[in-house]
């Protein structure tokens, strides 16, 4: 093992420690006590091994190549990220341009290197749910901010960054062309990636409360980093697409998960821990999301918002729609299940006027 790798799992087998005899300092579900949480830098793989299906690949936990085996000795979803006491839970920039609003989130928060170490597999999952409206109608993600989060990660050392989504709207290729993403992400050095259905994977959720197992994204469990990259719209079963109602682009039956979504979406984020959201709010869908259509019903924000506690992400974007975290039904189970916090004003939140 090279003194770099060394370095590294010794990094993270004492985070996984420190989780693991911190454990039972959480208190019950619903406190407004609940300290902060840090989700995993790794956070989408886990110790528990996925039950393949007949013709897709097994070992979906197998080690990224950059690592050696012995850097896997020990479970690699419970590291994380760096964070000094000085750091904020949350940032909030405002008022300029898309790549230089996620570059002042993202410094004020640490920079990147606090979740992308060199070597790194990268996945970025924006919102590109549809093939039909370019970004203008807030349907799908901001084309800069998605961009500038590729040249941030790559800046940092990434080995590569995959930018992908599973659209309900026309195919991948027509999507990723017509949303803007994929000329951002190219002229920024990061790939395009079609999330083929063979790639997609029966894993179990062993935290999940209602939704137990589901096939998930290979690419997705193997990548060293995810980032969730969700635009802040309107959505018509629940009420919101955010960090967590974003993830449900990384699972093939998404049917199975409107009902009982709140919990579910949880459930979900409780397995995918994405070790960053951004929230883009630059342009925002305030009505008839989640494809909207109607240039009347997006508002223009100019704000993005970052943090490692997706829970917390979520929460702050309601405001933007002068709702309360408790007012989503995911928050509300997320919170409920320790996956982070809702309570705005526990958290340390700081906001950048960029363009002032």
């Amino acid at each position: 093992m090279t003194d770099y790798t060394r370095r590294k799992f010794l990094r993270r087998a004492a985070a996984s420690l420190g989780l693991l005899t911190g454990s039972w300092l959480l208190p019950g579900c619903g406190s407004e006590e609940l300290p902060t949480v840090t989700p995993s830098r790794t956070s989408a793989r886990s110790t528990d091994t996925p039950v393949p299906t007949a013709g897709q690949p097994s070992g979906v936990t197998k080690p990224a190549p950059t690592r050696t085996p012995d850097d896997t000795a020990g479970p690699t979803s419970t590291s994380t990220p760096e964070r000094t006491l000085s750091q904020p839970d949350l940032v909030v920039a405002r008022g300029g341009e898309p790549e230089e609003m996620v570059r002042r989130a993202l410094a004020a928060l640490g920079g990147m290197e606090r979740f992308v170490e060199n070597g790194d597999d990268v996945i970025i999952k924006p919102n590109i749910c549809v093939a039909y409206h370019t970004y203008e109608y807030a349907a799908t993600t901001n084309p800069w901010v998605v961009g500038a989060l590729v040249k941030l990660a790559l800046e940092a050392g990434a080995r590569r960054v995959r930018v992908m989504d599973y659209p309900f709207g026309g195919s991948a290729e027509q999507a990723y062309m017509k949303s803007g993403i994929q000329e951002q992400v190219k002229m920024s050095g990061g790939q395009m990636e079609v999330m083929t259905r063979f790639k997609f994977v029966d894993v179990t959720l062993p935290d999940g409360l209602d939704l137990q197992q589901c096939k998930i994204y290979d690419g997705v469990l193997k990548a060293d980093v995810v980032i969730d990259v969700p635009i802040a719209k309107h959505h018509g079963l629940a009420k919101l697409t955010l960090g967590m109602k974003n993830l449900m682009g990384v699972i093939y039956d998404r049917p199975a998960m409107h009902r009982n979504l709140g919990q579910r979406l949880a459930d979900l984020s409780s397995r995918v821990r994405p070790a960053l959201t951004v929230v883009d709010a630059v342009r925002m869908l305030m009505r008839h999301g989640p494809t909207g259509g109607n240039l009347d019903d997006v508002k223009r924000a100019n704000t993005v918002i970052a943090s490692p506690d997706i829970v917390a992400a979520d929460s702050y974007a309601a405001t933007l729609f002068e709702m309360q975290p408790e007012d989503l039904a995911y928050v509300r189970a997320g919170t409920a299940m320790g996956l982070g916090r809702s309570d705005l004003k526990a958290l340390k939140i700081e906001e950048i006027n960029v363009g002032g």
